[in-house]
């Protein structure tokens, strides 16, 4: 699988309607030119004129609009966003950013039986607006339970809404804000008085426009292009044609978005790193020191094969996931293992990314001029966007049994999918509850499948984690230690993660040699993380031999790594973004 390349891309793999809005918007910021692109970030101007190009050509209109609301060939494209979103990455994270936060303020919209509200919604798209996801806030951020926006009865059959919201991204101009809070004294009863006196509390989502005078915007907490607003609400009047959901339906709506939206976090994070990597390796290809090309030294070789195997590994895995998440249904739900890994895992990889980019090009990577001064900021944001590593290694963890003990080889192989479908289920999705019954082919097989030493060797890694929970696992005191458990939990993402690169590996043109050298880094990786769960005070003799047996290093092939190191260097020249 090779990496986005702006001067080369052609959307070839795309029906014809993605491909023109993918080109458009290559060309879009080519045209703009990194000279403007650099201004625009550092006096945090608001991208207007991006989102004028995208109400000229209708892209939001046309990616954000499922079947049977907008135009005729409409839909829901997962493939096709996961592209959009790369390219607005590589480019920038704040243009990414409003599309994103639209991508979350639509999901309660669309996931909902408010027909009106739906219609509303994708008349919105056309005429080029853009959304808000109105959900976490300044005293308990992304904790719903806690939520202090109260909805009122008046008792003509209306309610008062009142209290605020925090980080909400594009809360200045978002036509729709889809608001996550609760009814107070909800009228849960079966009569039909209409009383709201004694009622029970509910969960609720409704719409609110951020221009009425009753919302009143703050101001925005992030000194960024994008404004990431903190708004209040004063007794704003919300009727029933603004109400989305209530009760559970809102509860699932909330966690089902995020599902759907912040699994393009991930395609922000290959986005920023591609265009680092390829102002990397400009660089260092013509910089002399010592009376050496700075890619001669060893060690700088090694840090671009790294950070280039980690790359491609990122976009292999959120390929894989996209195909999952596009085959979803009620019977099968793998997509809720495999997307907070990308969003977690793919993330947090970046930042690996950068890091290594920034070692060979040191203080260069400060300079104004440089899109990597902007990468080198904005990766690390994506992995605090979803609640924290934290929340996502423990909602992977949650899968590990049934992964590793409870096989299901009656569920189907999962197909590529590129093609121009409406994926309708993101929409229909059963409810949050019930990850435990969640199953999962042998995920031996797939390692099986492999001849590769490295992977063999990861294969055996993997057994030893499945053995220690069979044989030692964690006791009541070790499961009560979130530290404990998120190494642990950080242990089996690596497994996951290498399942999918493998998968998607065998569905694209990537070379043995790459995914060779993409598990030479995974076997360091798991056996660094095996010696930090070695490390814990808690970890039984036991365990720290199951651990023991983990920290092993890959086995080494000199002639392999220089054919890696070779296609690396190739990418030199490869991509510059005008001025």
């Amino acid at each position: 699988m090779s990496i986005l390349n702006p001067r080369t891309f052609d959307g070839g793999s795309f029906d014809e309607e993605t491909r023109r809005i993918l080109t458009e918007t290559v060309r879009f910021f080519e045209s703009k030119g990194k000279v403007r692109l650099k201004d625009d970030d550092h006096e945090r101007r608001w991208y207007a004129d991006l989102l004028d190009f995208q109400k000229k050509h209708g892209v939001f209109a046309a990616s954000l609009t499922p079947a049977g609301y907008g135009a005729e060939d409409s839909r829901w494209d997962t493939a096709r966003n996961c592209a959009f979103a790369e390219i607005l990455a590589f480019y920038g994270l704040a243009y990414w950013y409003t599309w994103q936060v639209s991508v979350l303020g639509l999901g309660p919209i669309w996931m909902s039986d408010n027909e009106p509200a739906k219609s509303r919604a994708a008349e919105l798209l056309r005429d080029g607006e853009i959304f808000a996801f109105g959900l976490s806030e300044r005293e308990h951020g992304a904790d719903v339970y806690s939520t202090d926006m109260i909805l009122t009865p008046t008792g003509d059959g209306t309610y008062s809404a009142s209290g605020g919201k925090y980080y909400i991204g594009n809360g200045n101009k978002a036509a729709m804000v889809s608001v996550f809070g609760k009814i107070v004294g909800a009228d849960d009863s079966s009569d039909d008085s209409g009383s709201d006196e004694s009622g029970s509390d509910e969960y609720v989502f409704f719409v609110a426009d951020s221009q009425h005078d009753r919302f009143d915007l703050i101001r925005n907490v992030c000194n960024s292009q994008s404004y990431v607003a903190q708004f209040e609400l004063d007794e704003y009047p919300v009727t029933e044609a603004d109400i989305l959901h209530r009760g559970d339906d809102a509860w699932n709506a909330a966690l089902n978005t995020v599902n759907i939206g912040k699994f393009n976090l991930g395609w922000a994070s290959i986005g920023i790193s591609t265009h680092a990597f390829y102002e990397a390796i400009n660089h260092a290809a013509h910089r002399q020191l010592y009376g050496m090309t700075v890619t001669d030294f060893p060690h700088v070789q090694r840090l671009f094969v790294d950070a280039y195997t980690r790359l491609v590994a990122m976009r292999l895995v959120a390929s894989r996931a996209s195909d999952y998440l596009r085959s979803a249904s009620d019977d099968d739900r793998r997509y809720l293992l495999y997307n907070p890994v990308v969003k977690m895992k793919v993330t947090t990889e970046g930042e690996r990314v950068i890091d290594a980019l920034w070692d060979v090009i040191a203080a260069k990577g400060f300079e104004a001029d440089m899109y990597f001064e902007m990468a080198a900021r904005d990766i690390r944001a994506l992995p605090k966007l979803e609640g924290t590593v934290h929340v996502n290694v423990a909602l992977i963890a949650k899968f590990m049994a049934n992964y590793f003990f409870s096989p299901d080889d009656s569920l189907p192989e999962i197909d590529s999918r590129l093609g121009p479908d409406n994926d309708g289920y993101l929409f229909h999705q059963a409810p949050t509850r019930g990850l435990g019954k969640i199953r999962f082919p042998d995920y031996r097989t797939v390692f099986g499948g492999s001849e590769l030493a490295n992977v063999r060797c990861f294969a055996e890694q993997a057994e030893e984690l499945r053995a220690l929970l069979e044989h030692c696992p964690p006791d009541d005191a070790q499961k009560a230690d979130p530290d404990f458990l998120l190494c642990v939990g950080e242990i089996f993402t690596l497994v996951v993660y290498g399942q999918l690169v493998l998968e998607q590996a065998e569905r694209t043109d990537t070379s043995d040699d790459l995914v060779a050298q993409i598990f030479d880094v995974l076997v360091r990786d798991l056996a660094a993380a095996a010696l930090e769960l070695h490390q814990k005070p808690s970890a039984t003799p036991d365990q720290q031999d199951r651990c023991r047996a983990m920290m092993v290093r890959p086995p080494a092939d000199a002639e392999r790594f220089s054919r890696v190191w070779a296609e690396v260097l190739s990418l030199d020249g490869a991509y510059e973004m005008p001025d």
